[in-house]
């Protein structure tokens, strides 16, 4: 009976399947990064702005990326390492890792936000953007440019 499957293929797939997530949330990420490619956020409402706290320990400022997208804040970092060990005598590869690096996460404030006034800054593995709120004569009407 060649037509037959296997009953246990299916099984087989599913326990690979569990034991790639195993090790993956066992030690398979590196310390801050996230499994689902997201940051520690922590967002907070101080009445007349809001403060998003992004913990992105081991990235370069140059690597992170924040933008403003209606009440929706977007942000992403990613970076790359390599690192290489060579033999002294002849030069071939003993050993050569590559390693990419990406985090994203997205915000959505309640209220809108002065786009003009947003400032960010990145210290120590910590990134904070802060997002001052419209008032309520401002977000009643906004001029717009004719080109």
């Amino acid at each position: 009976m060649a037509g037959r499957k296997n009953p246990f293929e299916d099984l087989e797939q599913m326990i690979e399947r569990m034991s790639r997530q195993f090790e993956k949330s066992m030690g398979g990420m590196e310390m801050g990064d996230l499994g689902d490619g997201g940051a520690s956020v922590d967002v907070a409402d101080h009445g007349d702005e809001f403060v998003v706290t992004a913990d992105l320990p081991g990235y370069q400022k140059s690597d992170i990326d924040v933008t403003l997208r209606g009440d929706h804040l977007q942000i992403r970092a990613e970076s790359e390492q390599e690192s290489e060990e060579t033999d002294e005598d002849d030069g071939q590869y003993i050993r050569k890792e590559r390693r990419h690096r990406a985090v994203n996460r997205s915000v959505t404030f309640p209220e809108d936000v002065d786009e003009e006034g947003i400032s960010a800054q990145y210290r120590n593995g910590v990134l904070t953007v802060t997002l001052p709120k419209m008032s309520a004569e401002e977000g009643d009407s906004h001029h717009i440019d004719i080109s």
